[in-house]
């Protein structure tokens, strides 16, 4: 029999609590399906719960195991299985954690067929911030009468969020890190840097039009009284703690929640017709996966950081992932400032 690996941990804490542990190769039970995992994401919200953060809100029972989004092939599939075969490309999420392994067994409903023009590393990093992003923009009702202002514009939530909101219609206003100002410009979004004068500023790019709704991603508390000075309706005000209550909601969605179905295959409907450009900020060898939750905790992501199972190099220059970061080679920052964080 095969074996791999999996992540697990056995009490709260931080990243020395995680371990690799060997996994066989499981069997499904009749309505399931196991997944080779190709590709899985790193949420920042899956961390907090390792680390106790979320007791009051979510029940988690050790040993536990990490990971909830993931895209792979089919290995096996249960008696009860009849719309999926064996080497069908799937992407979905674990509705009890453990993405962050070789293979992981989830009920048939969660997961969908991977659309065919989709890489891995979109396919497994969209349902958590996809689904949380999409409900967040939805019960805004957003449309071409509407300026938002979305904080941590250009983190994993944040750069959905203002996609489908250009969808939709509305003006978006980004507040983020200057570095990622002309990424937030390619997604049609006008970006206003953090800090003493803010409001002044988001007023000068809206031009004249009113800010009507306000998404706080960044849950440092100011961002409520920048929204009220801003004359957004209290009812149009997306609080981070609203957010974080919709993240574990689809954190633990049971396998046959048709909204989530839905939303990710909408999510991944909008990805192929390149009405949203999902950005991979980092992507790690499996076995350096603690440097991925390291790397995600700095708060400085563009996008998603995600760990491939099964990356094609896999010898002489593995110890790049750990000296240098992708997006620090592709976006220096030349003007000495440091970089507001943007949240995941």
């Amino acid at each position: 029999m095969r074996t791999g690996s999996a992540v697990q941990y056995d009490r709260y804490g931080g990243f020395d609590v995680v371990e690799l542990v060997t996994q066989e190769q499981p069997k499904p039970g009749p309505g399931e399906v196991v997944v080779e995992v190709s590709v899985a994401g790193l949420n920042h919200i899956e961390r907090f719960l390792r680390e106790g953060r979320l007791q009051d809100h979510v029940d988690l029972e050790f040993p536990a195991h990490q990971g909830v989004d993931f895209a792979g092939v089919v290995r096996a599939r249960g008696t009860e299985v009849r719309d999926l075969h064996v080497g069908d490309e799937v992407m979905g999420h674990a509705p009890h954690g453990g993405a962050h392994a070789t293979w992981v067994t989830v009920p048939r409903g969660a997961v969908v067929k991977k659309p065919s023009t989709m890489t891995f590393e979109v396919a497994g990093s969209l349902y958590l911030a996809g689904c949380t992003a999409l409900s967040v923009v939805r019960s805004l009702k957003l449309g071409p009468q509407d300026t938002v202002v979305i904080s941590a514009a250009a983190g994993g939530v944040g750069h959905i969020e203002c996609q489908l909101a250009h969808e939709a219609g509305a003006t978006v206003i980004g507040l983020g890190s200057p570095r990622n100002h002309d990424a937030l410009r390619q997604i049609g979004t006008l970006p206003v840097a953090y800090g003493d004068g803010e409001a002044d500023r988001i007023r000068e790019i809206a031009d004249g039009r009113p800010i009507t709704a306000f998404i706080d991603n960044r849950d440092e508390g100011e961002n409520a009284a920048l929204a009220e000075s801003l004359g957004v309706p209290e009812k149009r005000f997306v609080s981070s703690e609203d957010r974080r209550d919709l993240e574990i909601r689809f954190l633990r969605a049971p396998g046959d929640d048709q909204e989530a179905i839905e939303m990710l295959t909408t999510l991944g409907d909008l990805v192929q017709r390149h009405k949203v450009q999902f950005i991979i900020s980092g992507y790690y060898p499996f076995e350096y996966i603690v440097d991925a939750y390291e790397d995600l905790a700095e708060m400085h992501s563009r996008g998603k950081v995600v760990v491939g199972m099964q990356p094609v190099e896999t010898g002489a220059r593995l110890h790049w992932y750990k000296s240098e970061k992708s997006r620090d080679l592709r976006d220096p920052v030349s003007s000495g400032t440091p970089a507001r964080p943007e949240a995941q």
